[in-house]
C-alpha cells in the first residue's frame, strides 16, 4: 500500500498536492491525518468520492510499502500517522515540501524542497514532464491548493512557475466557478463572532511607519480556520503585521493549547525563523505554531519582541537623494538650462540664489514651453515654481511617497540647515520600491535587497573578506558609505555559495557621502588609510578626479590583487567616442554611467544596511535570464567599446545579448557615427586606446574565436576598420596562426592577442593597415611590420619558390622577426607555408660546425672575416656540402688558408 499523508489540518494546498501525486503514483491512497480547514472540510463534503481518501483507522499499517508526505517537514503536524515512519515494512518515505529554511525530523530516504508559492506546483511540473493528463475534479483540487496557497498570485512568495502551473491547470479544466466559491468562503458564524472580539481588543503599536498588531482570542475548544480570520484582520484595518493568538485550556490541569498565526507584509522580517524557537513555521511572511503551555503570555511577548527586532529602518531621503544637486541661477537662461538638462539627462533643475539657499525649481514641461514661445533668453525666474515642498533628510520613505501623491510632486529638495543637499524624485522612489529581492541567495521580488552576509562571506576567501570589512570601517570612521561595485557584485552573485574561496583579482570600491562630508579626494583618503594597514600595497593616485589604486604583486595572501576606490560620480561624454567628463554624484548615478545592467549593482558594505544591494536597472533578472542589456539607447554611440565589453561578457558567461540592446548596437553601427566623429575629432579614444584595451581582452581569452564570430555577426568589427569582415579566408589565416603558436610560443615567447589583432588588420588593404595600427596605437614594431608587410610578402612570394639550397632559403627568410613570417606563412599558398615552417622549425636552428674559440685555435686572428667565415659554414653545412667537423677544417683550408 503507498499512502500520502495531508498534514493536519489539511489546507488546499496539501489536498492538491496530494491528489497530483495520485496521478503519479496510480494506486496511492491519500490520508487526511486529523482534520481539514473548513473550506476544505466543506469542499470534501461533496467530491470526496472523486478522490482516493482513505480514514487513517481503515489503514493495515503491516500493509504500508511507502509514505508520502506533502506539505510540510515535521513529525508533529502528522497527527498519529507520524507512527507509521517507524515501521520495519515500510521501504521509502518521501516528503514533498515549499517551506525552506525548515530542519525535517522525519527519516526521509527523499527529500524535495524546492521554493515556489505552493507544494502542489511541484507536482504540476512533474506531470508535465511525463504528460500526464488531469481530469477536471484533478485540475480543480490543483488549481484551488495554488490559488490559496499564493493568495492567486499576490503572495510575496508567488514565483512565475505558479503562475505556468495555473496557466496548465486551467487547460486541464479546472472550473473557475468551483475555484471561486472555495478560494474566498467567507468567514463561518463562530469566526463572524471572534473577528468582532478581535477588533474591539486587538492592540496596536507603530513602528519606523509600520503598523503592528496583536492580540489573543480565549475559546474553549480549537478553532478551524483561525489563519482566514488572520487574513480578514489584516484586509480590514490595514495593518502591515498582525500576531493572532488563541488559546483553550486542556483538560483539568492547567496547560493551555496555544496556537498562533502570524501575518506580515512588512519586506524584512521572517515569520518562519521567528516561529521555529516555538517549533513552528511556515513562511516569511505568512508562519504558525501550536504547543502546549501553562504560560502563554511570555510567548507572545517574544514572539512580538522578535518582530519588532526585525523590522527594518524605512529608507529616508538621505539614502533615496541624488547628491549633490545640480544648481543654476535665477538668471540663468532658459537655453543655457535646456543645455544643461540635456547634457545631466535632468527632469527639472533647482534653482538658488547667491548663498547657495534653494528658491525655485524648473522642470523641462516648464523650459520647453519658454523655448516653442521663443523665450529662449529669458531668465528662468520668471517661469520656475516658487511655492516648493522640502523634506528633510530623515524624512522616510513612506512620508515622502504621500507628499508626492498628496500635492502630485515629480521631485522634493532635501534641506539641511536651509542648504540643499540632495533630491528625491519619483524615480527615486519607484525604484525603491519596485527592486527585486534576494533571499538566501535566491532572487525574489519587490521590496528591498539583503544579501546574506554570512554567505557572502562563505563565498570569498577570508584574507579578501577582511580587507573588504577593514575598508568599511575605516569609511564608517569617516560617516562614508562604501559600496563594493561592478564586476565582483556581478561575479559573487555568480559564483557558487559552495566554494568558499572566491579569490577576485580587480576589485572596485565607491565611497558615497557628499552629504557626510565626503569630498572628490574620498577615494584617495580611503585608500591612503588602507595603505597604512597594507603596507605591501603600493599606492597610485591618478586622473583628474582624484580617483586611487591599491595594488599587490605577488603577495603571500592577497597575490595581485588591484583595488581601484573613487568618490561617487557622474559622466557627460561631450562627443561620441570621447573619454567622458565626469563630475562628483551620487551612487545611483555613478551605477546609471556604467555599460550594462549586470555591472550596475553595488553591494553595500557599511552599516547600519551593510548587504542591501543597489539594484536600479534589474540586474540581478538579467542574471537569472542569463542576458546582457544596457542601461540606455545612447550607451554604444557615446562609447562603442561597450559593445566589444557586451559581447565579451555574452561569450564569457554564455548569456544572450537582450534583443533591445542588439539593436541598439546595431543602430550605432549603421548610423555611421564613428566615422563621422574620427573624421571630426583628432582624439577618440573609445575608437583607439581603449578599443585596443578591449581587443586585447577578447583576443587573449580561451573563447576569442567565439566572441569574434560575435563581433563580426554584430557588424562591430567595423570599429576596427570600416571594410573589416571576418570571411573565411581571415577565419583560415587565424587557424594557422593557432598551429603556429602552439608550435613557437615556448621558444619565442611570443604575445598571442597582438599577433591574432595583426592578422585581422593584415587582412585589409595594405594602405589602411599602418594607419589602423597606429590609430589603435599598437608598438612601433607593429607597425612597422604592418606597413611593410604587403612588399615583405611579395619578395618572400617571388623569390623563395625559385630558392633550390637551404642556404639560399636561410639567407633570403633571416633578415625577417617571427612574427613577420607568420603573418606572411598565414597569408601565403601551402608551397610558400612549407618552407617557411621548414626554415623555422629546422633551417633557422643550423648552427655552424665551428664557432669562433674554433677559429681562434686554429689560428685565425679575431677579425670582422669571422662573420664570413662563420656564415660560409653555415651555408656549407646548410647545403650539405660539410658534415662534419673534419670536413669543416678542410673547407676553412681550401677557402680561407691562413
Amino acid at each position: 500500500m503507498d499512502l500520502i499523508l495531508c498534514h493536519t489540518t489539511a489546507d488546499f494546498d496539501a489536498l492538491g498536492a496530494a491528489v497530483g501525486l495520485t496521478c503519479l503514483l496510480p494506486g496511492s491512497k491519500i490520508v487526511l491525518t486529523g482534520g481539514a480547514h473548513p473550506p476544505v472540510r466543506d469542499f470534501l463534503a461533496l467530491h470526496r468520492d472523486e478522490y482516493p481518501l482513505i480514514e487513517r483507522r481503515a489503514v493495515n499499517p503491516e500493509k504500508i510499502r511507502s509514505l508520502r508526505v506533502v506539505d510540510t517537514q515535521q513529525r508533529d503536524r502528522l497527527g498519529k500517522a507520524a507512527e507509521w515512519f517507524d515501521l520495519p515494512n515500510v521501504q521509502e518515505i518521501i516528503v514533498y515540501d515549499h517551506h525552506l529554511g525548515q530542519d525535517s525530523d522525519i527519516p526521509t530516504t527523499q527529500l524535495y524542497v524546492d521554493q515556489v508559492g505552493a507544494t502542489t506546483t511541484l507536482m504540476v511540473e512533474e506531470l508535465q514532464k511525463r504528460h500526464i493528463s488531469l481530469n477536471s475534479s484533478q485540475a480543480t483540487v490543483m488549481a484551488l491548493g495554488i490559488h490559496v496557497d499564493t493568495g492567486s498570485l499576490t503572495y510575496d512568495q508567488s514565483t512565475p512557475r505558479d503562475a505556468l502551473a495555473l496557466a496548465w491547470l486551467m487547460q486541464q479544466g479546472a472550473s473557475l466557478s468551483v475555484i471561486s466559491t472555495y478560494r474566498d468562503p467567507g468567514l463561518s458564524p463562530q469566526l463572524q463572532q471572534l473577528l468582532t472580539q478581535a477588533l474591539e481588543t486587538l492592540d496596536y503599536i507603530c513602528l519606523r511607519g509600520y503598523t503592528i498588531a496583536w492580540v489573543t482570542l480565549r475559546t474553549d475548544c480549537f478553532v478551524p480556520g483561525l489563519s482566514s480570520l488572520a487574513s480578514e484582520l489584516v484586509e480590514l484595518t490595514e495593518i502591515d503585521a498582525i500576531l493572532l493568538a488563541n488559546e483553550y485550556a486542556l483538560g483539568d490541569d492547567d496547560e493551555w493549547r496555544l496556537t498562533v498565526i502570524g501575518r506580515s507584509h512588512i519586506s524584512g522580517t521572517n515569520l518562519n525563523l521567528l516561529f521555529q524557537i516555538f517549533d513552528g513555521g511556515g513562511h516569511s511572511q505568512a508562519a504558525s505554531l501550536n504547543i502546549r503551555t501553562k504560560d502563554s503570555q511570555p510567548i507572545l511577548q517574544q514572539l512580538l519582541d522578535g518582530l519588532k527586532a526585525q523590522i527594518p529602518h524605512p529608507p529616508t531621503a538621505r539614502d533615496l537623494m541624488s547628491s549633490p544637486v545640480r544648481t543654476i541661477r535665477p538668471e540663468t537662461t532658459i537655453a543655457e538650462a535646456q543645455r544643461i538638462l540635456l547634457r545631466y539627462g535632468h527632469s527639472g533643475l533647482s534653482v538658488v540664489n547667491p548663498h547657495g539657499q534653494l528658491v525655485g525649481i524648473i522642470s523641462r514641461r516648464d523650459l520647453d514651453i519658454a523655448l516653442h514661445h521663443g523665450f529662449s533668453h529669458a531668465p528662468v525666474k520668471g517661469y520656475m515654481t516658487t511655492n516648493l515642498k522640502t523634506i528633510t533628510p530623515d524624512t522616510t520613505l513612506p512620508q515622502i511617497e504621500s507628499l508626492m501623491v498628496t500635492y502630485d510632486i515629480g521631485r522634493l529638495p532635501v534641506l539641511e540647515n536651509e542648504n540643499l543637499v540632495g533630491i528625491v524624485t519619483r524615480t527615486d522612489v519607484l525604484r525603491e520600491l519596485h527592486q527585486v529581492d534576494v533571499v538566501d541567495g535566491e532572487i525574489q521580488k519587490d521590496g528591498e535587497i539583503n544579501i546574506n552576509l554570512p554567505q557572502l562571506q562563505n563565498k570569498l576567501a577570508p584574507q579578501l573578506w577582511q580587507l573588504l570589512t577593514t575598508a568599511s570601517k575605516e569609511a564608517e570612521k569617516r560617516g562614508w558609505h562604501l559600496y563594493l561595485v561592478g564586476g565582483a557584485v556581478r561575479d559573487l552573485l555568480l559564483a557558487e555559495a559552495e566554494t568558499g574561496t572566491l579569490m577576485i583579482n580587480d576589485i572596485d570600491l565607491v565611497v558615497d557621502g557628499f552629504h557626510k562630508s565626503a569630498d572628490v579626494g574620498a577615494g584617495v583618503e580611503l585608500a591612503k588609510a588602507l595603505q597604512q594597514i597594507y603596507t605591501n600595497a603600493r599606492l597610485e593616485i591618478h586622473g583628474a578626479f582624484q580617483t586611487a589604486a591599491l595594488l599587490w604583486h605577488k603577495d603571500p595572501e592577497l597575490d595581485s590583487l588591484w583595488i581601484d576606490i573613487a568618490t561617487s560620480r557622474t559622466e557627460f561624454y561631450p562627443y561620441p567616442a570621447a573619454n567622458p567628463e565626469v563630475e562628483a554624484s551620487s551612487i545611483r548615478q555613478d551605477l546609471y554611467r556604467r555599460d550594462f545592467t549586470i555591472n550596475a549593482m553595488a553591494l553595500r558594505l557599511t552599516s547600519p544596511r551593510a548587504g542591501e544591494l543597489l539594484d536600479f536597472f534589474g540586474g540581478l533578472l538579467d542574471l537569472q535570464a542569463k542576458q546582457i542589456r544596457t542601461l540606455h539607447a545612447n550607451s554604444f554611440i557615446e562609447d562603442p567599446t561597450r559593445i566589444y565589453r557586451g559581447v565579451r561578457f555574452a561569450v564569457r558567461f554564455g548569456f544572450a545579448i537582450e534583443q533591445r540592446t542588439e539593436e541598439y548596437i546595431r543602430y550605432a553601427i549603421n548610423s555611421g557615427v564613428y566615422d563621422r566623429t574620427s573624421q571630426e575629432n583628432t582624439k577618440t579614444p573609445a575608437l583607439q586606446t581603449r578599443l585596443k584595451t578591449e581587443l586585447k581582452h577578447i583576443l587573449e581569452a580561451p573563447y576569442w574565436q567565439s566572441a569574434l564570430e560575435l563581433l563580426d555577426n554584430l557588424g562591430a568589427l567595423q570599429c576596427i576598420h570600416s571594410s573589416l569582415k571576418l570571411d573565411a579566408a581571415i577565419l583560415q589565416e587565424l587557424h594557422l596562426l593557432k598551429i603556429c603558436l602552439r608550435k613557437f610560443d615556448k621558444q619565442y615567447n611570443l604575445h598571442h592577442w597582438q599577433l591574432r589583432l595583426e592578422v585581422l588588420i593584415a587582412h585589409l588593404e595594405p594602405k589602411y593597415r599602418a594607419k589602423v595600427a597606429k590609430n589603435l596605437q599598437l608598438g612601433d614594431d607593429s607597425i612597422a611590420r604592418l606597413k611593410n608587410l604587403a612588399e615583405m610578402q611579395t619578395t618572400v612570394m617571388t623569390f623563395l619558390p625559385n630558392l633550390q639550397f637551404p642556404s639560399q632559403v636561410v639567407n633570403l627568410l633571416q633578415k625577417y622577426d617571427i612574427q613577420t613570417l607568420i603573418l606572411i606563412a598565414a597569408k601565403s599558398p601551402r608551397k610558400i607555408r612549407r618552407k617557411i615552417w621548414y626554415f623555422l622549425t629546422t633551417l633557422a636552428n643550423k648552427q655552424p660546425l665551428l664557432n669562433g674559440n674554433d677559429l681562434k685555435q686554429l689560428g685565425y686572428k679575431p677579425s670582422p672575416l669571422y662573420k664570413q667565415i662563420l656564415d660560409d659554414l653555415l651555408s656549407a653545412t646548410l647545403d650539405g656540402i660539410i658534415k662534419d667537423e673534419a670536413e669543416a677544417r678542410e673547407f676553412l683550408a681550401k677557402h680561407y688558408p691562413r
